[in-house]
């Protein structure tokens, strides 16, 4: 064999097979895995501002930009997935026991992909103003807001972690940024988010994949853009909604810059209508969610309400329990995380299809190792 071809066919197969390999101790190797082969992968700042310093006109800072990190496969589809967290870009990366995450997952399928760091989290984390940091004791906090169980160390009994793992739920408490929880960061990182979403470096059909507050940002974001090619959202327990201002069913804004972290938002009339010209929206819920009494009730009757508001300017969206209406017992705040992650994720490739977002730039590549849904 032509030694350069050899070399070639080596690193195929270290990248179809890298994942499975560290999960064959755990018996849960792929029958068939896909490999992702990347045209180009990186990664870039953008948006913010350049400040002068109150001391010298010589001196500059850089600050409150985004960062996007961004993996382009060979003969992608027309579709970009932009995964925007609301802890940090890990929930991505991998599943709840190391296992493979929605990143390669999509990768698998041909979709490009674009990790979101925001103003002042993460890899973008140069903020033009002072931040004061104290630790917050958030551990426990994270085990009931992340829906593991009702109470710290009480598990749900169907719950998709690996619970008997101290490492896994190291790892993922471990695995936090810094929140800014307030209206005024929400201001702040959506006016960088539209200029990225606008610059056209997301490609031309966007979709935002987003978790927690994430998704308040990403609806706002869709509000602030000035071009039309976000396409699509799908908004994992989004804590937070925007709502048209003078609507008789929207409910009153919250609106003090400093509180307000999880809305709701109110926007105009005729930027809300923006999320009406998606081609879908779907607002996910996880487990033990229904009722009443659930810790997020209150949120998802804002889902339902947001929802309703879209269609009614002639959007569609809709909420999905993966509970009560699509059979997944036990996902958490973070289901494309849990360890039935793959059908969380056989659920967003029915959407994009349903969606017609789904198609490639080119035309669709054919033979063994192409991913076929």
């Amino acid at each position: 064999m032509n030694p350069g071809k050899q070399g070639l066919l080596a690193a195929l197969l270290m990248v179809a097979t890298g994942s499975a390999l560290a999960e064959g101790d755990e018996g849960q190797v792929r029958d068939r895995q896909v490999p992702i082969v990347l045209a180009q992968s990186g990664g870039f700042v953008i948006g913010g501002k350049t400040i002068e310093s109150p001391q010298s006109a010589n001196q500059h800072l850089s600050c409150d930009h985004g960062y996007v990190e961004y993996f382009l496969p060979v003969n992608p589809r027309s579709t970009s997935l932009v995964m925007w967290h609301s802890s940090s870009a890990q929930v991505w990366q991998n599943r709840w026991d190391g296992g493979e995450g929605y990143k390669d997952m999509f990768l698998r399928r041909s979709y490009p992909v674009y990790l979101w760091d925001g103003p002042r989290v993460g890899r973008a984390n140069w903020s033009c103003e002072p931040i004061d940091y104290s630790p917050r004791y958030r551990d426990e906090g994270n085990f009931t807001g992340w829906n593991f169980g009702p109470s710290f160390g009480n598990w749900w009994p169907d719950v998709q972690f690996p619970t008997s793992d101290g490492n896994s739920w190291q790892a993922a408490t471990a695995s936090r940024y810094v929140e800014f929880d307030s209206l005024r960061n929400i201001q702040l990182e959506t006016d960088a988010a539209a200029v990225a979403a606008d610059s056209g470096r997301l490609g031309n059909s966007i979709v935002y994949l987003t978790n927690s507050a994430g998704g308040l940002r990403a609806m706002v974001t869709t509000t602030k853009a000035g071009k039309d090619n976000i396409a699509g959202m799908v908004t994992y327990e989004s804590i937070g909604y925007v709502f048209p201002i003078g609507d008789p069913e929207s409910p009153e804004p919250c609106t003090n810059p400093d509180a307000c972290g999880f809305g709701p938002v109110g926007v105009p009339l005729e930027d809300f209508k923006k999320l009406a010209k998606l081609k879908s929206i779907q607002f996910v819920w996880g487990d033990h969610r229904s009722g009443p009494d659930g810790r997020v009730s209150a949120y998802v009757e804002q889902s339902r309400l947001c929802a309703k508001l879209i269609n009614k300017y002639g959007g569609h969206a809709e909420v999905l329990m993966l509970g009560d209406d699509a059979g997944l017992k036990g996902s958490t705040h973070i289901p494309f995380a849990d360890m039935d992650n793959d059908r969380v994720a056989a659920l967003l490739d029915t959407f994009l299809k349903k969606a017609g977002l789904d198609g490639y730039q080119n035309a669709k590549p054919r033979g063994h190792w192409v991913w076929d849904n």
